[in-house]
């Protein structure tokens, strides 16, 4: 199989409303940005994958929108409907499958456009589940009351991972939440869904990102040092939350361990770095890092009590704040990737770790983490 990097990136910053750009403008900055990053032009792009979902933009066939604006005119282009680490695995399976050499993948989201509520309720089941209410917080809500009641969890130590999170945000220049919180606070935020509070949820954010991927003979053109996408694993589970034990990602362990056979990993704790996890809610970081095998089954809420959610080594979760500080939907699973690119270049700015040759990338689609993708990122 081909080996294929990350040879060129770009995001905007995330904002809680952006009035001065359409979707067209920030794909147009993402794409020329991710171009001028690997130092090549939009002719040396075989093809392009667009990244939106009707719902979020509001009309029929979104990707149409922003077609011509990520230069894909008399290319290939396709169209992910999904979180955006299923994009750049589109992306790669493009160029894995021996058909183009390189590929541009672009995700857009403005989620002040719409209504969350109203969009996260179409998720569910249109006769039995959407006339009861449920959206994304109240159904995470229920996962993180499983959590607790299941495998002990404790909200406090979500806190902690809050206040970790949005700490970490200020040393990320394209944060949106980025400020000093105590655990306190937290616990004494407006109540969203029992048990989650304000400062447990991640915001509504607009922004946009882009990677490029090529295969190694073609990452040769880049100006910058490939970042290779070792391994990638993904996975699903059943639609309806009562047919699921919400408190065991269980879909996350197939699709860590998919992950881990492909990079040649054995022990993720000892030879992964860094991990970008999606926390949309704070309760999910150490949820989703017991899924990943980087701590024990009921260990991940204990590892966030001196308020740097850290595996058994020194190998920091979340460096640039996570999605609790900035939450483009569609667009911040990618944003883990990229994160995870910039670490291990060793361009990450203020946030930037002393280790990071090997790091881990996360990303969630459908209610309570139904389906997730992980990809392992390396140097070498």
């Amino acid at each position: 199989m081909k080996r294929v990097a990350v040879v060129g990136l770009a995001q905007t910053r995330f904002q809680r409303r952006m009035i001065d750009r359409n979707l067209a403008d920030l794909i147009y900055e993402v794409t020329t940005g991710a171009l001028e990053d690997a130092g090549m032009t939009i002719a040396q792009i075989d093809n392009v994958v667009t990244i939106s979902n009707d719902f979020w933009d509001g009309r029929t066939i979104s990707s149409m929108a922003v077609m011509d604006a990520s230069g894909s005119y008399g290319k290939n282009v396709s169209t992910v409907e999904g979180d955006g680490t299923f994009g750049v695995l589109y992306g790669a399976m493009r160029i894995w499958s021996g058909s183009f050499g390189t590929t541009l993948v672009v995700a857009h989201s403005k989620g002040s456009e719409g209504s969350p509520f109203l969009i996260t309720n179409c998720m569910f089941d249109p006769f039995y589940h959407r006339p009861l209410g449920l959206d994304a917080i109240s159904s995470a809500a229920l996962q993180a009351q499983a959590y607790i009641d299941r495998r002990g969890a404790k909200p406090e130590d979500w806190a902690r991972v809050s206040v970790k999170n949005h700490r970490n945000a200020k040393l990320n220049p394209f944060a949106q939440l980025a400020m000093d919180l105590t655990v306190e606070q937290v616990m004494d935020s407006p109540v969203q869904a029992t048990p989650l509070k304000r400062l447990d949820c991640s915001p509504v954010s607009d922004g946009a990102c882009a990677v490029i991927l090529a295969d190694e003979d073609r990452a040769k053109q880049s100006r910058q040092k490939p970042v290779w996408l070792k391994g990638v694993g993904y996975a699903a589970e059943l639609h309806y939350l009562g047919d699921r034990d919400l408190s065991h990602p269980r879909a996350l362990e197939l699709a860590a361990k998919k992950a881990y056979a492909m990079a040649g990993v054995s022990d993720p704790r000892k030879e992964i770095d860094f991990l970008e996890v999606y926390d949309a809610f704070s309760y999910m970081e150490p949820l989703w890092l017991e899924g990943l095998g980087t701590c024990a089954p009921g260990e991940g809420g204990k590892m966030t009590r001196d308020g740097l959610t850290e595996m058994k080594g020194p190998s920091p979760v979340n460096a640039s704040g996570g999605v609790l500080s900035a939450h483009a939907v569609l667009v911040a699973g990618m944003v883990r990737v990229v994160e995870g690119v910039l670490q291990i270049r060793g361009t990450a700015g203020a946030h930037q770790l002393q280790r990071a040759r090997m790091g881990l990338a996360h990303g969630i689609n459908g209610p309570c983490g139904q389906s997730h993708c992980v990809w392992i990122l390396g140097k070498d």
